[in-house]
């Protein structure tokens, strides 16, 4: 039996075990790769995960490795895991906002990043994208938060304020096929999309096309999963971001509809009038709808915003707000996009909370290991 120390925390609306790379590369050998290690401490393999720590759902079967950066400007970096649920596997490819939000508390409570005496500005890079993100937090007289009461759309949990900014969303290939929007065929059918690497690799896609209007409660897209399944397959080989024959990665590209705004009410049954937000979104994560929207997806919809003729574009039927208000099925998520002076979008900005849960240790047992090793 392997004993592994990990920090349980709250980010946003997903729950994420955090691990220190000094607990977890000593035993990498051990338990026959970190995958295996993963895989077996959350109980990976039965739907409800009943035999490790994952939640049984893909927004609390998360993970992310974390270290020290040796890199000049950056913190931490961090190797985010979305470990699969009913399978024995897990996802690499991809990022996660909600638990950047808490991986920024984390630095500063578990020593891996100086604390200023106001604010304390964290430097993450993502090491699966290589993306950096830059948490903000309240440290006032060099004091490390650890609650607050700061909400967030999609639960009525408080957290220690967090503010997060995804950088360099000017650089790079911001549209992976060249095109403002691309047709993609599936059941038969031609579905307008607009894909973007931003945040994480996104296709979105008009809700108008699936008959829908983006602003429907997750039974109704609960219905259509197979066909988004099918987009995003199609997606991610016009994205380049898998090939034929390629094992199937239902963690990227984040796959979503979109539409303009109108009345709906959020899982909790709260009305939310079409005048106070911009766009409807609607996600998926894994292979169920989000119950509210990934912070990446998010990014990925803000990026998506200032590309003209855009799927999302149309959404906003011609305006180009600074502060992009989505409609999703927890409530109205609010993005800061930051401009450069010739428009160009600079970074996103979201305002999120985090609170450590609990401090653990984890026992993996040998006969897991036996099992994920074979």
């Amino acid at each position: 039996m392997l004993t592994l120390r990990a920090t349980w925390m709250r980010g946003g609306t997903s729950k994420c075990w955090l691990f220190n790379a000094v607990d977890v590369d000593p035993l990498v050998a051990q338990a026959g790769g970190v995958d295996a290690l993963l895989i077996s401490a959350f109980g990976s393999g039965d739907p409800r995960q009943l035999d490790g720590v994952g939640g049984g759902s893909s927004t609390t079967s998360k993970a992310a490795i974390v270290r020290r950066s040796a890199a000049d400007g950056i913190d931490v970096d961090y190797l985010f895991a979305q470990v699969a649920i009913g399978d024995r596997r897990v996802e690499w490819g991809s990022n996660c906002g909600n638990c950047a939000t808490a991986i920024g508390l984390y630095a500063l409570q578990s020593g891996l990043a100086a604390v200023d005496d106001a604010v304390t500005t964290v430097r993450m890079r993502n090491q699966n994208t290589g993306a950096v993100l830059i948490a903000e937090i309240a440290t006032p007289g060099g004091a490390i938060p650890t609650e607050g009461n700061a909400p967030v759309p999609g639960t009525n949990a408080l957290g220690v304020p967090v503010g997060l900014s995804f950088t360099g969303l000017s650089t790079g290939t911001l549209l992976p096929t060249g095109n403002a929007v691309d047709h993609v065929t599936a059941a038969g059918q031609s579905h307008a999309a607009t894909m973007v690497i931003a945040g994480a690799p996104a296709a979105l896609f008009d809700a108008a096309d699936l008959g829908l209007t983006g602003a429907e409660d997750n039974g109704v897209i609960a219905e259509h999963l197979p066909l988004l399944v099918a987009l995003r397959q199609e997606s991610s080989l016009r994205m380049g971001l898998s090939k034929q024959g390629d094992p199937i990665s239902h963690a990227i590209p984040k796959v979503g509809i979109v539409g303009a705004p109108r009345d709906y009410r959020t899982t909790a049954g709260d009305a939310v009038g079409a005048d106070e937000y911009d766009v409807s979104v609607r996600m998926l994560s894994m292979l169920a709808p989000h119950p509210a929207i990934g912070l990446t997806s998010a990014v990925a919809v803000a990026a998506a915003s200032t590309i003209a003729d855009g799927v999302v574009a149309r959404a906003l039927r011609g305006s180009t707000p600074d502060l992009l208000r989505l409609g999703t099925p927890a409530g109205v998520l609010h993005v800061d996009l930051n401009r450069a002076a010739d428009g160009t979008l600079e970074s996103a900005t979201l305002h999120r909370a985090a609170r450590r849960i609990a401090i653990a240790e984890l026992f993996v047992t040998a006969p897991a290991l036996v099992a994920a090793g074979a």
